[in-house]
């Protein structure tokens, strides 16, 4: 039995009508559509393993494989391309001086829980999110997973490069205010290829690094690392789970509303997929992985629907990832400009958070709410360690057990004083 059928005579879109997931055009076709969702998929994917310390070409790997796992687990019935979530940069970066092995436990662990979260929900349904972490409390731990890195950027960006750092953030604010449809959303990508160009111009690209980039080979084999689990990381890199469940919910419910399907049958199967793209990345070498927003767009502009597309998009992804020369390209990065770009993301994330209590209409004048949200916020900002047993607890840690532990006691406590 074909995975996809054949729409129309494959060579146009007719009458109009969309192209169904369970569709495809002409191989042709659908190989130039694949290419437009790696090019959208692209900036995304390699910005986050540039900003951790992660292969680039690694990163793409398995954001091939993983999109590849996430279309079977699916059984293609929701399109979509997985690539890295800007969500790990913070709590990679927080944990990159243990090293890239004990980031990777915290991506491995991350994945499981996730694919734990996707059973359940599967089992017992959606509600069970909302039952077990309350807007009020998924709120704060993605507002203090954003924040916690936040301050740091905004000092460390001036002193390097400004005029980097302030190019490539304008740039992606024009792009994603005045841009329209699929320019909108790869404004990030736009904006880091401003910078890179203006860099190049100017002659503040490190001469050592455009060196290697001409010596690298074209050819290779991506860089496999294997993971080191260490309790400290992994309770730093865990609280993302939070944002990756926000992220796939949300995407589920955006892909339904383009190509007209219900969707919420599907949702624990994304999450489980999803879960077992990022523990796959963790594995094996790359950062955290999540369905990418940009690649709606590309289905919303161009009709497009088939699920074939996004598997050829994994498949150029993978191809890409076997060139060394990629990875010493993407090394000439100027840190300006990635410091511009990474600026604006750990504030979105932080904003996710708010939305996410704007929706839930949280009460934030509940002194249970405000004094737990109140906590968790002084913990991502300020990034303060505790120190249990011998090993340190960042702020993302502890922040987000304090207030999942903390706010269904007091709520608790405050229900019964109320009585």
């Amino acid at each position: 039995m074909a995975l996809w059928t054949v729409h129309g005579d494959g060579r146009r879109v007719t009458d109009g009508a969309a192209v169904a997931p369970d569709e495809r055009l002409s191989w042709p076709l659908t190989i130039g559509f694949g290419v437009q969702h790696s090019a959208a998929m692209f900036g995304a994917t390699i910005l986050v393993p540039v900003a951790t310390g992660f292969p680039p070409t690694t990163a793409l790997l398995f954001s091939g494989l993983g999109t590849l796992l996430f279309l079977l687990i699916t059984r293609n019935r929701v399109p979509a391309y997985v690539g890295s979530s800007f969500a790990f940069i913070a709590p990679l970066v927080a944990a990159r001086e243990n090293g890239i092995a004990a980031q990777l436990g915290g991506v491995l662990a991350a994945g499981m829980l996730l694919v734990v979260v996707g059973i359940a929900v599967k089992a017992l349904g959606a509600r069970l999110l909302e039952s077990l972490m309350p807007p009020a409390v998924a709120g704060a731990v993605v507002t203090l997973v954003g924040l916690n890195n936040l301050a740091k950027a905004a000092t460390v960006a001036p002193q390097r490069q400004p005029g980097l750092a302030m190019v490539t953030l304008a740039v992606i604010l024009v792009c994603g205010l005045l841009g329209r449809g699929l320019l909108a959303r790869v404004c990030v990508l736009v904006g880091v290829l401003a910078g890179w160009t203006l860099a190049a111009m100017a002659g503040e690209i490190d001469p050592v690094r455009v060196q290697a980039m001409s010596e690298a080979a074209l050819v290779g084999l991506p860089q496999l690392v294997s993971p080191q689990i260490q309790p400290a990381v992994v309770l730093t890199v865990l609280p993302v789970v939070v944002v990756l469940v926000a992220e796939n919910v949300g995407h589920v419910k955006a892909t339904a509303s383009v190509i007209g399907r219900n969707l919420d049958g599907s949702v624990g199967d994304v999450l489980i997929a999803n879960g077992l793209s990022t523990a796959l990345a963790g594995f094996g070498g790359g950062p955290g992985t999540t369905t990418r927003a940009e690649n709606i767009g590309v289905m919303t502009v161009t009709k497009v629907y088939s699920t074939a597309t996004y598997a050829v998009a994994a498949v150029a992804a993978i191809v890409l990832s076997f060139s060394p020369k990629i990875d010493a390209l993407l090394a000439t990065m100027p840190s300006g400009v990635l410091e511009g770009a990474t600026l604006l993301l750990y504030g979105l994330i932080a904003l996710v958070g708010a939305r996410i209590w704007i929706e839930g209409k949280v009460d934030l004048l509940n002194p249970v709410n405000m004094l737990a949200a109140a906590a968790a916020l002084v913990a991502g900002v300020g990034n303060l360690t505790v120190r249990l047993g011998g090993l340190d607890f960042g702020g993302i840690a502890w922040g987000t057990l304090f207030i999942v532990t903390a706010h269904p006691l007091l709520r608790a406590m405050y229900a019964a004083r109320r009585r």
